[in-house]
């Protein structure tokens, strides 16, 4: 004899089992994958825009970007440029950029091409040691206390071509 909590149990898992077996009906069986019969719940509905806002500057791919400033950093001669783009926040005046090129020049001239910009603007240069991180180079540049404006250039070696990657905020 059951004792009458495993009972109930017993039978709510009779009644769960038996439910949707009305017969040779496919229409009544609840739908699912062939190998479990399990019924599959509908895909969930994207919350999240994944193009970019209206008020977006933009990108560009092999040139700069409208809005990129040029006057603050340039790409150095003869780099062919891969991808830019920039995007000005019009609450807080910032404008985030990104560049990507491609240079025949050494890494120390590609780095100190773009180094020679940044320090002319007044950013201050702290040298990261690219050991950890597998890249020929790797350099922050902050101006002002750095709370608002820091780039990140990074530069990859392979195969006797750099690429170059330099992306942050900056106020114009």
């Amino acid at each position: 004899m059951l004792r009458r909590p495993a009972a109930v149990v017993l039978l709510a898992l009779v009644a769960l089992g038996t439910a949707g077996c009305t017969g040779d009906d496919d229409a009544a069986r609840p739908t699912g994958t062939a190998a479990t019969g399990a019924a599959t719940a509908p895909a969930p509905a994207p919350t999240e825009s994944l193009l970019p806002s209206p008020t977006s500057t933009g990108s560009a791919v092999g040139d700069l970007a409208a809005g990129f400033p040029s006057d603050l950093v340039s790409p150095p001669e003869g780099s062919e440029i891969l991808v830019s783009s920039a995007d000005t926040d019009a609450a807080t005046g910032l404008t985030t950029i990104s560049l990507n090129l491609r240079s025949p020049l050494a890494t120390d001239q590609l780095v100190q091409a773009v180094r020679d910009q940044l320090v002319a603007a007044g950013f201050a240069e702290t040298v990261v040691d690219p050991g950890s991180t597998g890249l020929a180079a790797t350099s922050t540049f902050v101006r002002g206390d750095g709370a608002a404006e820091l780039l990140t250039l990074g530069v990859l070696d392979r195969d006797g071509v750099r690429t170059l990657t330099l992306g942050g905020t900056v106020r114009l």
